[in-house]
């Protein structure tokens, strides 16, 4: 299988089962699109047919692009064979040690967005905090079911963590008075809205946390729209100075500046820019997930403007890569020639195998999305894992358990989506989140395109 398409004055050529990209003139393009289906013969009065006015497209040129093609498709870098793809779920299986957890350490938060999936923080129940001893529970969960995997990831999550900031750092260091006794090391991940940011935090996070997520959706009109305080106010001009002093200190630690994009900011590039211009150099901005009903959920009719914008976005970086202020969008970061495995593109990103959730009470979920939601209650950070029937829907769900991936030339990069997405839209860990797919699909397009520029640019 192959994706061809055309963007920025380039013509791309994805051989989806290798990972192979081509950057081909028009003609190749144009051959190499009808090279599998069609006899050679017939390819070659086509183009000469199409390109009978230009006289550097002849008989014997494209003679030669043929044999250039089937050389790649003797390589396995053209039309690649799907030879791994019926064994992703046997694959999955394997893997029966947890290596990450989502502390839900407080199920509370000091703002009061409209579009929260997580009720404000509260996952629809009562607003709780973890205690010291569930999270210390927790952590030795981690330790005792991750195996012989020695690095194993915590990210501190809400609601707001820092509503319980004291609990956070004393977990922090729990875990590092494990590490060495028990051959693991911690990341620490900390997602915050900025409003309790201080000096203390800014340094222990910058000591101790291996990235930061930092909430902010752009524009003061943008932001403060849905993200407002209890009392009604905006919140941009309390967090934006703060989040430029963590960033100004964080150096070069990782870090992201986090956006949700809505009906209401549908151009939502000029957030992006405007987060860039701020001095944020690590950016990620997220398609709003909601009822249909909504007033802010997307609808049908916004992709074609969602396509464009994602289109202005990637020619934009490059612009401003060019000069010397380039900037990173998360969603356009690929490797196409390290990685990740094919495990990991077939199997997804773990949720209720690999990594889990836990709320202030110490219950298992498979991930932050599912919390709140009795069917998904998998156990318990004492007991462990007591409903083996959800591990087993959960190893089950990989890109090729999905019946409308099979098709999908994308599907090796996404791993089949958003387990909770997609069962918030179908009902079904295992089906498929379609808005969501339409939209991967263009990040890739131009995320591969960026690439491809990139590329020509050091040639050059």
């Amino acid at each position: 299988m192959i994706h061809a398409y055309q963007l920025n004055g380039y013509n791309i050529i994805l051989d989806v089962n290798s990972g192979s990209v081509h950057v081909v003139d028009e003609v190749a393009y144009d051959l190499i699109r009808m090279y599998e289906n069609t006899p050679a013969s017939q390819v070659i009065e086509k183009l000469l047919e199409k390109y009978g006015d230009r006289p550097d497209v002849t008989r014997q040129e494209l003679e030669e692009c043929l044999e250039d093609a089937e050389e790649l498709k003797r390589c396995g870098k053209l039309y690649a064979e799907d030879d791994y793809m019926p064994r992703a779920e046997e694959f999955k299986r394997q893997n029966t040690v947890v290596k990450a957890l989502c502390l839900h350490v407080a199920h509370t938060c000091n703002l009061s967005c409209d579009y929260c999936f997580a009720s404000q923080g509260k996952y629809h129940g009562d607003r709780a905090l973890m205690s010291f001893e569930v999270g210390k529970q927790a952590l030795d969960f981690l330790i005792s079911h991750s195996g012989s995997r020695v690095n194993l990831e915590v990210d501190f999550f809400g609601g707001e963590p820092l509503m319980n900031w004291d609990v956070v750092k004393r977990l922090v260091a729990y875990a590092r008075s494990r590490e060495e006794s028990c051959n693991k090391k911690f990341r620490f991940t900390l997602t915050t809205n900025g409003v309790l940011v201080d000096d203390e935090v800014i340094d222990f996070c910058n000591r101790e946390m291996h990235n930061v997520v930092l909430s902010l959706d752009g524009r003061r009109e943008v932001h403060d729209r849905l993200r407002r305080t209890v009392n009604g106010g905006g919140s941009y001009d309390l967090i934006v100075p703060k989040f430029q002093e963590f960033v100004r200190r964080r150096g070069d630690r990782d870090y992201y500046v986090r956006g949700t994009f809505t009906r209401g900011n549908t151009d939502f590039t000029e957030d992006i820019f405007h987060m860039a211009d701020l001095g944020f150099t690590e950016l990620s901005m997220e398609p709003v997930v909601c009822a249909p009903e909504d007033p802010y959920a997307l609808r049908p009719e916004d992709l074609p403007v969602l396509f464009d914008q994602y289109e202005i976005l990637a020619k934009e970086m490059l612009r401003r890569e060019e000069e010397g202020k380039g900037f990173t969008f998360y969603h356009y970061m690929i490797d196409l020639e390290g990685g990740p495995c094919i495990y990991k593109r077939m199997s997804g990103c773990g949720s209720g195998t690999e990594y889990l959730a836990v709320t202030p009470w110490g219950e298992l979920y498979p991930c932050h999305q599912f919390v709140g939601d009795p069917k998904y209650s998998m156990g318990n950070v004492w007991d462990g894992v007591t409903d083996q029937k959800l591990v087993e829907e959960f190893q089950s769900c990989s890109v090729d358990a999905r019946p409308d991936c099979k098709d999908c030339w994308a599907r090796l990069y996404c791993s089949g989506g958003c387990a909770a997405n997609a069962y918030h839209a179908t009902g079904s860990v295992r089906g498929t989140y379609e808005y969501g797919c339409q939209l991967f699909r263009k990040r890739m397009e131009c995320a591969i395109m960026i690439k491809a520029a990139q590329a020509g640019r050091r040639e050059s």
